[in-house]
């Protein structure tokens, strides 16, 4: 904590960041925000943190899954209520094959901006700033709808403040009870062959309840049944917003950022002397970090030592994110280094961003096979080095989009442009995530 505090980062290098015009406007913005509520609480980053600590040791499995990056304009209670649905179906799917409980962190309440190989998009002759996501700009292709706009920190904050307040209704007032779990099957997945398999899931928990009930336990009284825990998480991008609703919590007198329960740090934005690495050292939330092709095993234990000096397990998760050609070669060495140093980390496995092609119409997508592949490689390096593969990052959706090729769906290219509606990268759909949960399953099974 040398030398740190939560402005420390602005005297960094520091990448991904829009120009705004009126620096003065977003230093107002930022200091409206420092006066806010925060929206996750300490304690609820502490549970977290104690949850993955679990999963580091193999007792637990991370589910992490979301938005590629979330926006205005689909902010709806119905979204939501989907989102959160095929969360809890793949939560029952993945504890009946894993046999320890799902760490339940979702991609939202927070995840508008996006990291962009340039800085500008050319179509036609015309060339405007990229769309860095609604926490910036517009993704309309107008000069105006470009131009980043700090006033839209403000409605991320508020918007977020909405989803998570919703989220938790639904975690905490019935809906996520298992006596609801026949409520949770969504029309479109539920003649699907894995919604009749999830169904045939249900029947057997309901049989195991019935069986409890008769024995005289009172499981309306039970909170591990009758509630779930959730967390929200984000890339830390935009620092300036982070840090604004970093809050100093009078318990532990320890820094926490407000603004998610759990933050990471992009393969984009991951260099040990820039600003994101300094930011995310020095607050006590639980952590992740991109492990991409081009990381070498001497930069991602010095990474871990700075971003987990006292190596506490929980507070650092390490995403992987390969491609499902290249993680065989690349992945081992790096656990194997990990492994040897005695780094306390959790292993979580994100196959959609080493695995993003254009299709040949041009339409950016990812194949399902491509997806799975990566994730059974992922189980299989860690079965054979002594380690513990415990989570899997996606980009879902609770909404039936065709934004992914194949599952069973058999989602074609010439389907593609039926209901794509990402505002940037593809995500799986309810009934893809669903399919993909059960699959990951069956390979946590083979681990026991």
């Amino acid at each position: 904590m040398k030398n740190w505090n939560t402005d420390s980062w602005r005297t960094f290098p520091i990448k991904q960041q829009p120009g705004y015009a009126d620096p003065s406007r977003l230093k107002q913005v930022e200091g409206a925000l420092k006066s806010m509520p925060s929206l996750a609480s300490a304690n609820e980053a502490r549970q977290l943190k104690r949850q993955l600590a679990l999963a580091s040791n193999g007792k637990g499995f991370l589910l992490q899954g979301g938005d590629c990056a979330e926006s205005f304009s689909e902010f709806s209670e119905n979204n939501l209520r989907d989102f959160m649905r095929v969360m809890l179906q793949m939560t029952v799917a993945l504890m009946y094959g894993a046999g320890v409980p799902v760490i339940k962190v979702g991609r939202i309440a927070g995840q508008f901006s996006k990291p962009r190989s340039d800085d500008s998009e050319k179509q036609g002759d015309k060339v405007l700033p990229s769309y860095r996501g609604d926490m910036v700009n517009s993704m309309e292709f107008e000069e105006e709808a470009r131009v980043p706009d700090p006033d839209r920190l403000l409605k991320v904050y508020y918007q977020s403040g909405a989803t998570l307040n919703f989220l938790r209704s639904l975690a905490k007032g019935g809906f996520a009870s298992l006596r609801q779990i026949s409520r949770w099957n969504m029309d479109f997945v539920a003649n699907s062959s894995q919604g009749k398999r999830f169904h045939m899931l249900v029947d057997r928990i309901n049989e195991c309840l019935s069986f409890m009930e008769a024995c005289g336990l009172p499981l309306d009284d039970m909170e591990q049944l009758s509630e779930a825990s959730f967390f929200t998480s984000h890339e830390a991008l935009l620092l300036g917003y982070d840090s604004a609703l970093t809050r100093i919590d009078e318990s532990d007198g320890k820094p926490y950022v407000g603004s998610a329960h759990m933050l990471w740090i992009g393969d984009r934005t991951r260099s040990p002397d820039e600003a994101h690495v300094e930011f995310l050292r020095g607050v006590a939330n639980p952590i992740g970090l991109k492990v991409g092709p081009s990381i070498s095993k001497d930069a991602l234990l010095k990474l871990c030592d700075i971003l987990n000096p006292e190596n506490e397990p929980g507070r650092l998760t390490l995403i992987s994110r390969m491609g499902a050609e290249k993680i065989e070669d690349l992945l081992p060495p790096l656990v194997r280094a990990v492994k040897q140093a005695g780094k306390a980390v959790v292993w979580s496995c994100d196959p959609m961003h080493g695995n993003t092609i254009k299709s040949p119409s041009g339409i950016k997508t990812r194949r399902f096979t491509d997806i799975l592949a990566e994730v059974r490689t992922f189980f299989a390096i860690h079965k054979q080095e002594g380690t513990h593969g415990s989570g899997v990052h996606f980009e879902m959706t609770g909404q039936d989009v065709t934004e992914c090729l194949g599952g069973a769906q058999a989602i074609s290219e010439m389907h593609l442009a039926d209901r794509y509606h990402t505002h940037c990268d593809p995500r799986l759909n309810a009934s893809q995530s669903l399919e993909l949960a059960f699959l990951i399953a069956e390979e946590l099974k083979k681990k026991k």
